[in-house]
């Protein structure tokens, strides 16, 4: 009766989500959905919108290059990768493929290389980190991308991440200067990462 209806209309409006646009230098802008409930992986956050204008100022030549993305949630950056040409796959937990097919299929007349969807779990840092170790090789460039926070434990998690990669990897961050002129934050960070050359005893 009456009652169901209001829950009911709250929750097709919360299922329907709302469309992030993301003006690109040359063309239509991106439109990307978002869903109201679901947690972090379904919204466009600041340091995805901050590493889709890098890849567009042409630091990183794209067009017909191989691009994962780990932890893609809505597939700003992916997406954004794809339409500058790489041939790219974006992944996500199980639970979010369904976003990605539909921001996927909502750009496909923009991309120029091609872009799919997968599921790839890693929930904590040593599984992050090991995924990063058997992707890369010596010519492998890695891009991170993350909004530097200062509450609870997330200094800590930050601190023991880049400890744990600094092992295996050179990290060099990309200054602020060279991010995109707009989209650009003093606490969002750019780091280009690399394999180390030659790894000494552990």
């Amino acid at each position: 009766g009456e009652d169901e209806e209001g829950p009911r209309r709250l929750r097709a409006a919360v299922m329907a989500g709302f469309v992030r646009e993301l003006e690109r230098r040359a063309g239509p802008a991106l439109r990307l959905e978002q869903r109201a409930a679901g947690g972090v992986g379904c919204v466009v956050w600041d340091a995805a919108l901050v590493l889709a204008k890098f890849l567009e100022t042409g630091a990183c030549p794209l067009a017909r290059r191989h691009v994962l993305e780990l932890g893609a949630g809505t597939g700003t950056v992916g997406i954004m990768a794809a339409t500058l040409g790489a041939n790219v796959t974006v992944t996500d937990l199980e639970e979010l493929q369904e976003l990605l097919m539909v921001n996927i299929e909502n750009n496909k007349h923009l991309v120029t290389g091609s872009v799919r969807a997968k599921v790839l779990k890693w929930f904590s840092l040593e599984p992050l980190l090991k995924t990063l170790k058997d992707l890369t090789g010596p010519d492998t460039c890695v891009l991170c991308c993350y909004e530097q926070r200062t509450m609870g434990k997330n200094p800590e998690i930050e601190r023991k991440y880049f400890e744990l990669l600094q092992r295996d990897f050179e990290l060099e961050k990309i200054p602020l200067d060279r991010h995109d002129e707009e989209y650009r934050s003093e606490d969002i960070h750019i780091l280009n990462i690399h394999r180390k050359r030659t790894v000494g005893a552990q």
